[in-house]
């Protein structure tokens, strides 16, 4: 297993050891002891799959009481894949950070907790799965707006297009407007 650093110390791009052969591929997509001599968080409580169609934005979103850390790949497809740093004591708070992932590569993204997290599809659809550190929490959940312009994400939208979007994506507040953490 390979970690790559991203333009945030805390977001790190992961990448698993591949064997490959006539057959197909293995890979371990985690291993608790492997993570744990990372320092990084090996408790997880929750699993997700996400299938969206291309154009389609999901995000940005956190939960204000029991954040989520989202170990995130995707399986089918290829994303644009989006953290915010939404913790305000850190020197980072307001940045964010994006990495393509496609399911030939294999990578991940470490998403801690005290972010916001998005993504935009690029193939014709796509699936993500998700580790997470903490159990959905419905009356916790809230979202940042996608084209926050203090944000300033330059989303990679097909042709100019504006995304296919959820209702409450739509309606999620400005950075300035959103609670964050301490």
């Amino acid at each position: 297993m390979k970690v790559i650093p991203t333009a945030m110390a805390d977001v790190l791009v992961i990448e698993p050891t591949v064997h490959r052969d006539v057959r197909g591929f293995f890979l371990e997509s985690w291993h608790e002891e492997r993570w744990t001599a990372l320092g990084l968080p090996a408790r997880f409580v929750q699993d997700n799959h996400s299938h969206s169609m291309r154009n389609t934005l999901r995000g940005l979103h956190y939960q204000v009481e029991k954040p989520q850390g989202k170990l995130v790949r995707v399986v089918s497809g290829v994303v644009f894949d989006v953290a915010v740093d939404l913790r305000r004591s850190s020197p980072t708070f307001g940045r964010w950070v994006g990495e393509t992932l496609a399911a030939t590569e294999q990578r991940q993204l470490w998403v801690p907790p005290g972010f916001a997290h998005g993504f935009y599809v690029l193939s014709d659809f796509a699936d993500l799965l998700y580790k997470c550190t903490e159990y959905y929490l419905p009356a916790g959940d809230r979202a940042l707006r996608w084209d926050d312009p203090d944000l300033a994400i330059p989303w990679p939208l097909l042709n100019g297009c504006p995304p296919i979007l959820s209702a409450k994506d739509a309606a999620a507040p400005r950075l300035h407007d959103a609670p964050t953490y301490a």
